[in-house]
C-alpha cells in the first residue's frame, strides 16, 4: 500500500473519531446535557418542586462539564432559587442535594471567572498560587458571587446536626468549600484580610520552608501557551541541531497535535502543518525514542484513555523523516490495527538486541477493580496489555503472551528500569488499585516479583518512575498516590500532618473526624532487587494527588528533584502543582510557593529540560483537565540559574539502541576537595511527560570532573573518559 494511502487511512479514522467524540461519551458531557434539557422542557407544569430542582441541578452540572458555563450557571441559579421550597422525606437527602448544588454553583462561577480573566486575559501570573499581581481578576464579579455561595454553604454545614457518615461527608465538603473560598478571595485581592476567620487558610501554608528563587512562566512570551485539555508533552531535539523542540498532544479527540521548532535564538515557531501533523487528533500521552535507529527521534501517541468502549482509538507511531516532517507509519508497523483505550506506554530494549521495544499498558475495565466494577456495562472494555517486540525492519510483534505479560487491568502508568543491574530492563506498572513489578528474566520472559519486593502500596497509585535519587548507582522507585482531595489540603494547612510510613492524617478543627490519605512511596533500591520505603524519612507526607509528574535537577546540585502536576477531574480540585527539591538526598523540601510553581490548573505532561541551552533545567508543563471545559494554556517555568556547573551528555548507541535508552552514566567530580559520584540512566523520566534523552547533569560547585563512565547494556561494555 503506498505511503500516501496509509496516511489517508489513519487520518480518516481520526477524523471520524473527532466527529463522533463530542456526542458519544457521557463521562465527558456527550449527549447527557441534551437529554436533560429535553427532560426539563417536557416536565409537566404541575410537577413537584423536588423533581424540577433535581433536573435543573443535574442539567447545570452536565452543562458545566461540557463547557456551557453560562447555561450551567443559569440552571444552577434556578435550582438555587427553588431550594427553599424543596421537600425531601429524609433531612440527610435534602442536605446532600443542597450541599452538592451550592458547591457546583460556586465552582461554576469560579470557572466563569477563570474564563473571563485567566484565559481571556492570560498572563504569566494567572492561576499561580498565591495569586497576586497579574493573576488578580480584573473582572471580579464571578468570584464575588462564588464567595457568597460558598459562605452560604459553609453556614449551612455549620448548622448540620447529622452524625456518622453523613457528618463525615459534610466535614469533608466543608473543607473543600473552605479551600475554594480562600482561592476565590485571592482572585479579588481579599486574602487573607477579608476571609472570615473560621474559614481562613493560614498564610504560613503558602510559604516555602527554605529560600528559593522564582521561576517565571515564560510560555506566554514564547507563544508556547497552547490551550488544551489534559495531554502529553515531549521536549527533545527532533531535528538534530542540538536545540530542544516541543511536541504536545491533547486528550480531546477533536484537538490537534502540535509541534514547535526551537529557532536557536530563544524563540519558537509552530511547524505543525509543515511537519505533516495536521489531522492527527487526540492523545492523552506520548513517548519518544529512535525506534528504527536512523538517528532521528520518533514519537508514539497514546489515545482513548478513560473512554471505555468508546476509547477504541488507534495509537499512532510517527516516524521522524529527518527533514522536519513526520509520517504516521502505524499501519505498516502493525501497531495501528489495535484499538484499545490507553494512557501509558514505554520504550525499552527488553531483549537487549539493539533496538527499542514498546510496552503498551491498556485500560481493561471489566472486573479488574472496585472502581472498574462501578462502571456501566455500556462503557466496559477488555483491553489486554501488550509487549511489542521490535523486529528491526520497521514492524513489531505482540509477544505479551509468551513473555508472561498478557494481563488485563486498568493500567495507569508504566516505566522500564534495570533495578537489579543485570543488564535487562525490568517493568513497573501501576493500575487503579495496585502496583506490579515484573523482573526481566533475560530469556524473553518476565516474572511477577511484586509480593517478594514488598511493593504493596500505594493502594491508589498513578504516575511512577525509576530514578537514582541518592546517587548510589542503584535504581529507586517513586510511586505517587491519588488520595487526598483539596479538602484534606485545607485541614493540613492548619498544621503538619501526623507522621506515618504508610499514611498521612488530616484533622478537622471543626469536628472529631480525622481523615486518612495515603502518601506516595519512595522505594530505595539496593541494586540487588531489594526495596525499602523511605517516603516518611524523606519528608514526603504532603497530599499531592498528581496526574502528571517527572523529575530532574532544577538547582544543578547533582541531586534529583521532582515536580507533580496535580488535580483530580473535579473543578473544585484547584490545588497547586508541587515542586520538591532534594536536600542532598537526605530530605525533600516543598519549594512550590517560593519558586512560583503552584499552578492551580490541572497539570499533565511534565518535562525537565534545558530548553534555552543555558545549562540549567527549565520545567515545561502541559496543562488542562479531562472535561471539555477544563482546558488551560501550557506553562514553561524558566530557571533563573543557581551559579552551579553542569555538563550535557548525549549518548549515541551503535550496538546498544541508537537512543541509548537504558544506558548508565556515572560522573565523578571533586567538590569542596571531596570526591562524589553522580549517577544517571538514559530515560525520558516519569510516566507522564518526556524529558530529553540527552542528559543535562548538574555538578554543583565542582572544581573538576575526574571521569565520566558510560555503561552500555547490550554489549556489557564500559567506556571511561577522564579529565573532561
Amino acid at each position: 500500500m503506498p505511503t500516501r494511502r496509509r496516511d489517508l487511512k489513519m487520518l480518516r479514522v481520526l477524523a471520524d473519531i473527532r466527529d463522533r467524540a463530542p456526542h458519544e461519551h457521557q463521562y465527558f458531557g456527550g449527549q447527557r446535557h441534551i437529554e436533560l434539557r429535553e427532560q426539563l422542557e417536557n416536565l409537566p407544569a404541575d410537577v413537584d418542586v423536588a423533581r424540577r430542582f433535581r433536573t435543573l441541578t443535574e442539567l447545570g452540572k452536565a452543562e458545566l462539564h461540557y463547557a456551557d458555563t453560562a447555561e450551567a450557571i443559569g440552571h444552577l441559579e434556578a435550582a438555587h432559587q427553588l431550594l427553599p421550597g424543596v421537600q425531601f422525606p429524609d433531612p440527610s437527602v435534602w442536605a446532600s442535594w443542597s450541599h452538592d448544588l451550592k458547591l457546583h454553583l460556586a465552582v461554576a462561577h469560579m470557572r466563569l471567572g477563570e474564563t473571563q480573566n485567566c484565559c481571556l486575559r492570560h498572563t504569566a501570573e494567572s492561576c499561580i498560587l498565591p495569586i497576586r499581581g497579574g493573576g488578580l481578576h480584573t473582572r471580579p464579579e464571578a468570584s464575588r458571587r462564588a464567595i457568597d455561595v460558598l459562605l452560604e454553604l459553609l453556614d449551612d454545614i455549620d448548622k448540620d446536626s447529622f452524625s456518622g457518615e453523613m457528618s463525615r461527608q459534610s466535614t469533608l465538603i466543608r473543607h473543600i468549600a473552605m479551600w475554594v473560598l480562600n482561592i476565590a478571595y485571592m482572585t479579588v485581592d481579599g486574602y487573607p484580610d477579608e476571609v472570615p476567620q473560621p474559614y481562613s487558610i493560614s498564610p504560613a501554608f503558602l510559604e516555602s520552608p527554605i529560600a528559593f528563587p522564582r521561576f517565571p512562566n515564560v510560555a506566554p512570551k514564547l507563544k508556547l501557551n497552547t490551550m488544551n485539555a489534559a495531554g502529553g508533552a515531549i521536549v527533545d531535539d527532533f531535528d538534530g541541531d542540538d536545540h530542544l523542540d516541543v511536541f504536545t498532544s491533547t486528550s480531546d479527540p477533536t484537538g490537534q497535535t502540535r509541534f514547535f521548532r526551537n529557532n536557536r535564538d530563544g524563540s519558537f515557531t509552530e511547524r505543525t502543518k509543515a511537519a505533516g501533523l495536521e489531522g492527527l487528533y487526540g492523545g492523552l500521552n506520548m513517548v519518544q525514542a529512535d525506534y528504527n535507529n536512523d538517528g532521528h527521534v520518533d514519537v508514539y501517541i497514546i489515545r482513548g484513555a478513560w473512554h471505555g468502549k468508546f476509547g477504541q482509538h488507534p495509537d499512532s507511531l510517527l516516524r521522524n523523516n529527518g527533514n522536519g516532517t513526520f509520517t504516521d507509519v502505524s499501519v505498516d508497523a502493525v501497531l495501528g490495527r489495535y484499538r484499545y483505550p490507553c494512557k501509558t506506554a514505554a520504550w525499552g530494549d527488553y531483549d537487549n538486541d539493539g533496538d527499542v521495544d514498546l510496552f503498551v499498558a491498556n485500560e481493561t475495565s471489566i472486573g479488574t477493580s472496585e472502581q472498574a466494577m462501578k462502571r456501566t456495562v455500556s462503557t466496559a472494555m477488555h483491553a489486554p496489555w501488550q509487549l511489542f517486540r521490535n523486529n528491526g525492519d520497521g514492524t513489531f510483534t505482540d509477544v505479551a503472551a509468551t513473555a508472561g505479560l498478557d494481563r488485563a487491568e486498568f493500567a495507569m502508568a508504566t516505566v522500564w528500569g534495570d533495578y537489579d543491574n543485570d543488564r535487562f530492563p525490568d517493568l513497573f506498572i501501576t493500575s487503579e488499585s495496585s502496583c506490579h513489578l515484573y523482573h526481566n528474566d533475560g530469556n524473553g520472559t518476565f516474572t511477577d516479583v511484586t509480593a517478594r519486593s514488598h511493593l504493596s502500596r500505594p493502594r491508589s497509585p498513578f504516575p511512577a518512575w525509576f530514578w537514582d535519587y541518592n546517587n548510589d548507582g542503584a535504581l529507586d522507585l517513586y510511586v505517587s498516590s491519588t488520595t487526598g482531595t483539596v479538602g484534606v489540603l485545607a485541614m493540613v494547612s492548619g498544621g503538619e500532618p501526623l507522621p506515618g510510613t504508610k499514611s498521612g492524617f488530616a484533622r478537622s478543627k471543626f469536628s472529631d473526624f480525622t481523615f486518612e490519605y495515603e502518601i506516595a512511596a519512595v522505594y530505595r533500591g539496593d541494586g540487588r532487587g531489594g526495596f525499602t520505603d523511605a517516603a516518611s524519612q524523606l519528608g514526603l507526607e504532603y497530599p499531592t494527588q498528581p496526574m502528571g509528574a517527572n523529575f530532574g535537577d532544577v538547582n544543578g546540585d547533582g541531586f534529583l528533584d521532582f515536580y507533580l502536576a496535580t488535580g483530580n477531574i473535579y473543578y473544585w480540585e484547584l490545588r497547586p502543582n508541587v515542586m520538591f527539591v532534594s536536600q542532598r538526598a537526605e530530605r525533600f523540601v516543598n519549594v512550590t510557593m517560593a519558586g512560583g510553581f503552584g499552578h492551580l490548573q490541572k497539570g499533565h505532561g511534565v518535562c525537565f529540560a534545558d530548553i534555552d541551552n543555558d545549562g540549567d533545567q527549565d520545567v515545561y508543563v502541559q496543562m488542562g483537565g479531562q472535561f471539555p471545559a477544563d482546558r488551560y494554556p501550557d506553562a514553561l517555568f524558566e530557571n533563573p540559574g543557581f551559579g552551579h556547573h553542569w555538563i550535557t551528555v548525549k549518548l549515541v548507541g551503535r550496538q546498544t539502541n541508537r537512543s541509548a535508552i537504558g544506558a548508565r552514566v556515572r560522573v565523578d567530580i571533586i567538590e569542596n576537595e571531596k570526591k562524589r559520584s553522580i549517577h544517571r540512566r538514559v530515560t525520558r523520566g516519569g510516566s507522564f511527560g518526556c524529558s530529553p534523552l540527552r542528559q543535562n547533569i548538574g555538578l554543583g560547585t565542582a572544581q573538576k570532573i575526574e571521569l565520566i563512565e558510560v555503561y552500555w547494556p547490550t554489549t556489557d561494555r564500559t567506556e571511561t573518559f577522564r579529565d573532561v
